[in-house]
């Protein structure tokens, strides 16, 4: 049986921090479903395909190096919706302080009682990335201000075009 996790997100734009994740991820799982949600409401940076070429470019390399397959796909429905419907077996999350810990605990009990067949697996952030989020990322790029230590070199150059 093929171990498959869902790693669910924004990834607007891709971080340091996800990369973080997906590195310790690919460990865990035969195939690595890196799910980009898509909120109608919601306006992002980066469009749909962009995000989805984003994730492909900077977990691919990693997810291949450790033997896991890789795919990116997008879902507007429930998280645990979308888990179900890929048939993962668990649902990766990753924690950068008790704030955030506090927050998934809730979800994933939640999630629990929808799904019972999927289980949460908190991957805790690398003390380097700890302090990185999307919108603070998009916030410093906005302003002119240098990213490069926070997101990977490709993302970069994305940020960069978005505000010449």
């Amino acid at each position: 049986m093929q171990r498959i996790a869902l790693y669910p997100g924004s990834f607007d734009p891709v971080t340091n921090g996800h990369l973080d994740v997906v590195r310790q991820a690919v460990h865990l799982c035969d195939r690595l479903i890196v799910a980009v949600g898509v909120h109608h409401g919601k306006k992002p940076l980066f469009s749909t395909e962009e995000r989805l070429a984003m994730a492909r470019d900077v977990f691919g390399p990693v997810a291949a190096a450790a033997g896991c397959g890789l795919e990116a796909a997008t879902y507007d429905n429930l998280t645990v919706t979308a888990a179900q419907t890929v048939g993962a077996i668990m649902m990766i999350r990753g924690l950068r302080d008790g704030t955030d810990l506090d927050y998934e605990m809730q979800l994933a009990g939640m999630n629990q009682v929808m799904a019972p067949g999927i289980q949460t697996v908190f991957v805790p952030a690398s003390v380097s990335v700890r302090p990185i989020t999307a919108s603070l990322v998009r916030q410093i790029a906005a302003m002119g201000g240098e990213v490069s230590h926070f997101v990977p070199p490709s993302v970069v150059a994305g940020l960069k075009a978005k505000f010449v």
